[in-house]
């Protein structure tokens, strides 16, 4: 495009002024428009706009910018104003695109309507993935899905072409492969209602994680608020060589920097080693960089990106890609807040787990220290794919492993099964054979979507409570996460190691250099493994699985039947009374990690994700209570009698008592689910008062009028006990229409038998978020703004 605005330009200047320079302007530059994707074709990349910005951001801070600077500052709504501090001040931006997966979609879609919006105002899309339990395979898995929900689907569906959202139905894929074979592009900014949306990264986008209220600030057309992202830096020298596979960077990254290190900063990866990883192993690096708290992890433009864009059918935007390179990759001599090297060369596989994906070890290592910790040694499933591991290369490689013990008349030991990750995928493994190698070493097809990497897997192979390893490609291993059983040990590694591992059933097996025993008796090692990027071919599409909204959408019609137990429509929260929060109870003080998982358990409770009542049945139920080290149960102060959390909460609500929550480090760790937050709200929760918070169930909670606080003194959660009482004081001060300056402390008096004791608690409100306090929640706000 710039080359072509150009000579526009030089030709103008040549033929002087007037209707003729603005007729020839106008042809090239419009020749050089290139649409998003395939199915906006009327929609399209404005690189131009981002260099601007990037110019005027980098004339005012007079430094060179790293690439997620470059592309982030490049959407901002006003570049010329917009303080830009990292770490510290909220950037106001617009993103290209949102992205909705349909277990988030139904609770964003039912924001959105609530909203009296007529249509959104970028291109957004819903993607069916989360509901498909894994049973039996993928057909008739797919099949039962689409049955038992009808109702979800089709409210989905309805929305989607009520408001113009483009619907990927059932069977589609996994959002995030979807996205990146369809819509993500070098320099996109994208927000996407599943924490795994920094996938995109890969194709060097920067995709953010968000809860639904923020997707539809989106849609709304109103700018998005981040707090502006700290930047760390991953130099990357060497290459990628034999077992070692692009998920042991992110593997080896995890352990250094722990489920939390990554919080409020992107992790942006450069150096020579960056070109021996292909474009899907990119994205498995920035889709897990989720789990280590990052707000997004991104590469910066090379020719492993465009020749995926070539093979995705995107040519048009690999060749402006090339135009606009110099905007895509940083900038020479720009300052990192950390950084970090990895030589590939010296890189070993990784397998991290149990029960935390930062715990790293390497392959060659986990069985020893396995029987060392009395984890078992014997694996009973190994899954591939997912998200995070199911690309073309990671399926072929995965085939190359199999085929050498097929050859020496081995099968796996371990079950085996194999996730597409999406429906191009599926046909192209089944076409170029990998998905028959893989079938004939033992693996089970499940259908193209997340399945048991969510906690969907009917698992009939142990009983809850039997103590198990598995090892997955997946990327997170939190207790109970794939199987709902707290005794499986979950490891994470590549998809090579995991069949390799499922081949020969141990976790004391390092394919580097232990010996299998084919069916004639003899010993024989598994070579590396060694596969196509790409396909020859180009990729088989399969089944058409997308719906376009229509153009006009004024006879489409979305209704909820009040008696469903599945959809609910919201009624607004109520505001805030503009007075200090006193003697409010604590429902429970958390032990330990406290992830969305627990607060908001997935699994069988996905069918609720569209009734706000029912699945706050859920609340709290897998957090451990420091008064007794007991899950889901908590002393009710009134009756003095012990219970599930759920049901303590709705008899304060219904007695109204206000109640708060008291937690740990890195609280709401994990998934993006927004219900963690809707669900304290909806119960008559007011506040949660942690050691720290992880970023986007902070901003959840902020988007729903709860008030996250911090202690100043970490060591202050100590001096809470379970049966006192909390007065947040200071709290009066915020009349409506007043502001307290970022930073300012909340006071909060604690009741100890009469005595009182101050701790000072932090916060991160800016001047929009207090507006939404005040207001009761972010919908209630932008209502009050349409007024």
């Amino acid at each position: 495009m710039a080359s072509y605005c150009l000579l526009a330009g030089r030709l103008q200047q040549a033929l002087g002024h007037g209707a003729r320079k603005y007729h020839i302007s106008a042809v090239l530059c419009q020749r050089a428009k290139v649409a998003m994707s395939h199915f906006e074709t009327n929609e399209y990349i404005n690189y131009e706009k981002v260099e601007k910005n990037i110019d005027i951001v980098r004339k005012r801070l007079d430094r060179p910018l790293t690439l997620s600077e470059k592309i982030v500052y490049g959407h901002l709504d006003d570049p010329v104003k917009q303080d830009i501090v990292r770490g510290k001040t909220y950037l106001r931006l617009r993103p290209d695109r949102v992205a909705m997966q349909d277990a988030t979609a139904q609770m964003a879609m039912l924001q959105f309507i609530s909203s009296g919006l007529p249509r959104v105002a970028v291109p957004s899309t819903i993607h069916c993935d989360h509901l498909i339990e894994a049973q039996f395979g993928g057909d008739k898995d797919l099949k039962r899905a689409k049955d038992i929900n009808h109702e979800v689907y089709n409210f989905l569906a309805t929305a989607a072409a009520k408001y113009g959202v483009g619907f990927w139905k059932p069977g589609s894929g996994i959002i995030h492969q979807i996205i990146l074979e369809n819509y993500a592009y070098p320099g996109v900014l994208l927000i996407g209602t599943d924490s795994h949306t920094p996938n995109g990264g890969g194709l060097g986008g920067i995709c953010i994680g968000v809860g639904g209220a923020d997707a539809v600030d989106v849609m709304a057309g109103i700018p998005w608020e981040l707090k502006c992202p700290k930047v760390i830096g991953v130099k990357l020298t060497g290459r990628l060589s034999g077992w070692t596979s692009p998920k042991d960077v992110i593997l080896k990254v995890a352990g250094i920097l722990t489920v939390k290190g990554g919080t409020g900063a992107i992790v942006e990866y450069h150096g020579p080693g960056v070109d021996s990883i292909s474009c899907t192993g990119m994205a498995t690096i920035c889709n897990m960089g989720a789990e280590i708290g990052a707000t997004t992890s991104v590469f910066p433009y090379n020719h492993r990106m465009k020749k995926y864009l070539e093979k995705t059918g995107r040519s048009e935007i690999a060749s402006l890609s090339e135009e606009f390179k110099s905007s895509l990759v940083p900038d020479a001599g720009a300052e990192y807040d950390q950084l970090i090297e990895i030589n590939l060369d010296e890189l070993k596989p990784y397998i991290n787990g149990p029960f935390t994906p930062d715990l790293a070890n390497p392959v060659s290592e986990v069985g020893t220290i396995a029987e060392q910790k009395g984890w078992p040694l014997d694996i009973r499933v190994g899954l591939i794919g997912s998200c995070t591991n199911s690309s073309y290369e990671d399926m072929g490689r995965a085939a190359a492993v199999a085929k050498q013990a097929l050859a020496h008349g081995l099968k796996c030991k371990s079950q085996f099964t194999i996730t597409p990750g999406s429906e191009q995928i599926r046909a192209t493994i089944e076409r170029d054979g990998y998905a028959a190698i893989l079938r004939d070493v033992g693996g089970l097809v499940l259908a193209n979507a997340c399945g048991p990497c969510i906690g969907q897997w009917d698992r009939k192979d142990i009983k809850k409570g039997e103590k198990n390893t598995i090892v997955t490609s997946y990327n997170r291993n939190f207790t109970g996460r794939n199987d709902a059983n707290p005794e499986t040990h979950a490891f994470v590694t590549s998809p090579e190691i995991v069949t390799a591992l499922s081949i020969a059933g141990t976790l004391k097996f390092d394919p580097e250099k232990d010996f299998l025993t084919g069916a004639d008796g003899k010993k024989f090692k598994l070579e590396a493994p060694d596969a196509d990027e790409l396909p020859k071919s180009n990729f088989d599409p399969g089944q058409d699985t997308y719906q376009y909204p229509p153009k006009d959408s004024s006879t489409e019609s979305v209704n909820v039947n009040p008696s469903s137990q599945r959809l609910q429509l919201l009624e607004p929260f109520d505001k805030w009374d503009g007075k200090d929060l006193e003697n409010m109870q604590i429902l429970i003080k958390v032990k330990g990690k406290c992830t969305t998982d627990h607060i908001s358990a997935a699994g069988p409770w996905l069918k609720f994700r569209g009734h706000l009542d029912n699945i706050s049945n859920n609340l709290l139920i897998g957090a451990i209570n420091i008064e007794n080290n007991k899950v889901n149960n908590v002393k009710n102060a009134l009756t003095q009698e012990y219970g599930p959390i759920p049901d303590t909460a709705r008899y304060y609500k219904a007695h109204g008592i206000r109640w708060v929550v008291i937690g740990d480090e890195n609280y709401g760790e994990g998934s993006s689910r927004e219900h963690a937050a809707l669900e304290p709200r909806h119960l008559g929760g007011r506040a949660i008062i942690t050691k720290s918070f992880a970023r986007i169930h902070e901003t959840n909670l902020k988007k729903q009028g709860l008030l996250p606080l911090t202690f100043s003194d970490p060591a202050d959660y100590d001096k809470i006990h379970p049966e006192d009482k909390i007065t947040l004081a200071g709290l009066k001060d915020l009349a409506p229409g007043k502001v307290m300056n970022s930073g300012s402390p909340f006071m909060s008096i604690l009741i100890k038998n009469g005595s009182q004791e101050t701790i000072v608690l932090n916060h991160t409100f800016n001047e929009t978020q207090l507006e939404w306090f005040q207001a009761g929640s972010a919908l209630n706000r932008m209502k009050e703004l349409q007024k």
